[in-house]
């Protein structure tokens, strides 16, 4: 079972990422349904940079204290969170989309996706750039597994109660998608409530080279990061404090194995795979949900 331990500020400067091959990734030109409406993602490319497989240890060990959050009256097993599926709605239910109409000759049209983050940011309460990561993050899944079927919420969810959607400390997410300061957890040495992790990055992700650290915005593990790092935003550099690298790699390993996210089953199993605690999922599922109602109200403007 996975420990749940403290995240603190630290003064550790951010290790700069050493740059990967990219790999067998393609262009993501898909669409991403956000309540019965598709939102077109602009010509941005995706490359991944390890095979999935199946997880073998939990991205992350940290659960932010100071986020105050409320788990949900639910119990593992029960019915996925409404956001678990593309539209919003239940599996069963899918709903023909509606393509917004194209922009006007001559007018160069906006990113739909990021459009779309900016009128969802106030009435969802998720910074617009951290939404255009776990947007873009749905996207390339539906590309390379769609039969996972994540969603975009569930992500904002992991987020939230991870690093306040890139935002804990006192940081800001950048337009770059990096927080004004890294966020590093606790040093996984075996104090009471802390798994003990020996060090597996040299101190490159955490500048620790005695002990392993969660980080980024997903905290991530240095050496589950170096399983699953993926490179989200397409610049070649697979990343963990940069947002749309980790919300992608938090995606390819909640999708792994086959698993589908949009089933009870599926769901409960990913989140729990994530961090072993029936109190986490719980907040992930009414955080997840609650994102998704708020969604709702959200249209793409013609």
């Amino acid at each position: 079972m996975t420990d749940v331990v403290d995240t603190e500020e630290t003064d550790v400067t951010e290790a700069t990422p050493v740059p990967r091959p990219r790999s067998h990734g393609a262009a993501v030109l898909g669409r991403l349904v956000i309540v019965v409406v598709v939102l077109a993602l602009a010509g941005g490319g995706v490359w991944l940079v390890t095979a999935a497989t199946t997880p073998d240890v939990s991205p992350t060990t940290t659960e932010i204290p100071a986020l105050e959050v409320q788990a949900a009256a639910v119990q593992p097993g029960s019915a996925a969170p409404i956001n678990a599926t593309l539209a919003g709605d239940p599996a069963q239910q899918q709903q023909q989309p509606q393509v917004p109409r194209e922009q006007p000759k001559g007018k160069q049209g906006k990113n739909t996706l990021a459009s779309w983050a900016e009128r969802a940011s106030g009435p969802v309460g998720i910074p617009a750039r951290a939404l255009i990561a776990y947007g873009n993050a749905e996207l390339a899944m539906r590309s390379m597994q769609p039969k996972c079927r994540l969603s975009w919420a569930t992500l904002a969810g992991i987020g939230r109660i991870e690093s306040n959607h890139g935002q804990y400390g006192g940081a800001t997410l950048g337009a770059d998608g990096r927080p004004s300061k890294p966020i590093i957890g606790v040093p996984l040495d075996g104090s009471p409530g802390v798994r003990a992790i020996a060090d597996t990055d040299g101190g490159r992700y955490d500048g620790d080279p005695a002990q392993d650290r969660a980080v980024g915005p997903m905290q991530f593990i240095p050496g589950t990061w170096a399983k699953w790092n993926s490179d989200g935003n397409g610049d070649g550099v697979g990343d963990p404090q940069q947002i749309d690298d980790a919300a992608l790699g938090a995606a390819r390993y909640l999708c792994a194995g086959g698993r589908d996210m949009a089933g009870a089953t599926g769901w409960w199993a990913g989140i729990m795979s994530y961090n072993n605690s029936v109190e986490y999922a719980q907040k992930v599922f009414g955080l997840a949900d609650g994102y998704a109602k708020a969604a709702q109200t959200v249209r793409v403007r013609d």
